[in-house]
């Protein structure tokens, strides 16, 4: 079987014409889009192809990549698939050390920044690494040191593809014929919350295999709709989305700055979008202030269309129902009166399909997305599984469920309740890690995914815990505490969660309130403060988090519910250590960071 993403941007040129648009850039300063059609992809990619292997670039070897989202990003990935390169991807909030590592650990040979930052970054660490031969750099903005001979900007590049000889183009066109699905697509490399990233080994048939068990599965989508890239395409999620998007024909609408996505979405009007639940968490928390504003006959009304919309897509239209024709009539009456304007304001007026995964997102949330007409897709995979092991069905799926498992995809419970996967996207192990991968695979070839989990009554699977996160109590009762995180994140006024109790006589969490919102509160009570460590000290504050952090736990166990509770006045950063770059907790860093207001919580 020839490799879906060897020649994946000639193919759709020739499928759709080189004046089709194959993706778009959003400008959220100008407010509008600014498009590349397949035939400006195929070009720049062949450039980059040819250019690269004018550098010297061999098959099999490696460019690591450390940028923002952006059109170069595609087209260095593609361009290296021409070679039978490796692209290898670097979160753009890595640090120079986190950058290092990758570079030796990978023995890269070109590293292609995006930003003056990532420039520094890489020169400072650029003698450390043998390896590394070139550095090119994206923005044609950034100054060049004047001792630097061996950088180039990404135009430079570009150009000297298009001066490329016959023999060069001969060369890597004898090397696109030659792929094979054992060639490894790229390197993805874990986000290390215990210890140092791994590289996941991913050949070209694991990409095969995902992205035709996703065409597959993925009828209700077609090359009408459009896509935002929002998440990083150093996740894997969207990066094997995005190429899921880009062989559908599907236009991707490319999100640069992470922070400007509420800007970037309705910009976009994305009919579909993948992302982590901390997204659809605040959509949550803003449209139910909104409706807690509300009076009279207004909040009458949209307290009758949710009842309406949880009874028709929930009742009805999740089992493949046909609701009843009243039903279906005040439904209708409410999706064009409420629900839309809603879907409008967050900018996704056609939405029909958004993916989520990456980590638990509560029923609540799911349920009223769902009733509002938001087609939320709870999903679970990993790095080493290229991205989906499962997700929802069209019909039938089952909410506090991660789905059921792809066609293609084999999954089991093993000891201790942890999720076992076997399959042709499976990665072909960790990269010069021989021990590691004997951890990672049982003797009969399933991966363990470090996962617990279980199958209900329907054979849809259920993730209940990271089995590293589990943790017991001095009192012998084990605690999840990604599931009570998970809670406590619907609500407005918490924007962070660490649950502590490790051996401890009872749970305790460390807290980031959503400052913005905790100072709306303190102006509406006239709470006076000069500082926000001030404000997360006063007693009101703490009184009215602690009434809040009771409700929301309420139905737990006694054992599980968080006893005492330390605010914090900093956000949990990616910079200070306690985040990963896929953004899960570091807590064995957070345990050793605020060791002293632990100790405190337990005096």
């Amino acid at each position: 079987m020839p490799n879906t993403l060897t020649n994946l941007v000639s193919l759709q040129e020739k499928a759709y014409g080189a004046e089709r648009e194959a993706f778009c850039r959003i400008d959220t300063e100008a407010g509008k889009l600014i498009p590349t059609t397949w035939g400006e992809f195929r070009h720049d990619v062949d450039r980059m192809a040819c250019a690269l292997e004018i550098l010297g670039i061999e098959p099999a070897d490696i460019v690591a990549i450390i940028a923002n989202n952006c059109p170069e990003f595609l087209i260095t990935d593609f361009a290296c698939y021409r070679n039978r390169a490796v692209p290898v991807s670097i979160y753009a909030t890595s640090s120079p050390e986190q950058i290092e590592y990758i570079i030796k650990d990978a023995e890269a040979r070109i590293l292609v920044v995006g930003s003056a930052a990532h420039y520094r970054a890489a020169r400072s660490i650029a003698a450390n690494c043998p390896s590394l031969q070139k550095i090119i750099v994206i923005d044609s903005d950034v100054v060049l040191d004047d001792n630097d001979h061996n950088s180039l900007h990404f135009s430079d590049i570009l150009e000297l593809g298009t001066v490329a000889s016959p023999a060069c183009r001969a060369a890597v066109d004898l090397r696109t014929a030659e792929a094979t699905p054992d060639d490894i697509a790229t390197l993805i490399y874990t986000s290390g919350t215990t210890g140092e990233p791994k590289g996941a080994v991913l050949p070209h048939s694991c990409f095969n295999s995902a992205l035709q068990t996703h065409h597959e599965v993925l009828t209700m989508l077609s090359d009408n709709d459009t896509s935002v890239c929002f998440l990083p395409l150093s996740h894997i999620f969207e990066k094997a989305w995005t190429y899921f998007c880009l062989s559908m024909g599907m236009k991707v609408a490319i999100n640069r700055d992470p922070k400007e996505i509420q800007k970037a979405i309705p910009i976009a009007s994305p009919t579909s979008m993948c992302s982590v639940p901390r997204f659809w968490e605040k959509v949550y928390a803003a449209v139910q202030e909104k409706i807690g504003r509300m009076k009279g006959v207004q909040k009458l009304l949209v307290q009758r269309a949710l009842k309406v919309g949880y009874k028709r897509n929930l009742e009805y239209a999740r089992l493949g129902l046909q609701a009843p024709w009243w039903l279906e009539k005040q439904y209708q009456f409410f999706d064009k009166n409420v629900f839309a304007k809603v879907r409008e304001v967050i900018g996704i007026p056609r939405g029909r399909f958004f993916p989520t995964a990456g980590a638990p997102l509560s029923n609540n949330i799911t349920e009223f997305l769902h009733a509002i007409g938001i087609n939320i897709v709870i999903g679970y995979g990993l790095s080493e599984t290229t991205a989906t092991v499962s997700c929802y069905p069209a019909v039938d799926y089952v909410i506090g469920t991660i789905g059921t498992p792809l066609p293609n995809v084999q999954v089991k419970i093993g000891p201790d309740n942890e999720i076992l996967v076997k399959g042709p996207s499976v990665m072909r192990g960790y990269y010069k890690r021989p021990e590691e991968n004997a951890k990672a695979f049982t003797e009969d070839g399933w991966f363990r995914t470090g996962d617990a989990g279980l199958f209900d009554q329907s054979g849809a699977l259920v993730l209940t815990e990271r089995i590293k996160d589990l943790f017991k109590t001095s009192n012998g009762k084990y605690i999840a505490p990604q599931a009570i995180e998970s809670r406590l994140g619907e609500d407005k006024y918490i924007e962070q969660v660490a649950v502590i109790g490790d051996q401890r006589k009872y749970v305790t969490a460390i807290i980031i309130p959503a400052f913005e919102a905790l100072k709306e509160y303190a102006s509406r009570k006239g709470i006076t403060y000069s500082s926000i460590e001030e404000l997360v000290e006063n007693s009101e504050i703490r009184r009215f988090i602690a009434e809040r952090i009771e409700r929301m736990q309420k139905g737990l166990a006694g054992f599980e519910k968080i006893k005492r509770f330390t605010l914090l006045p900093k956000e949990f950063s990616i910079e200070g250590g306690e985040l990963t770059n896929t953004l899960k907790i570091r807590r064995p860093v957070i345990n050793s960071m605020y060791a002293d207001q632990i100790e405190a919580m337990y005096c």
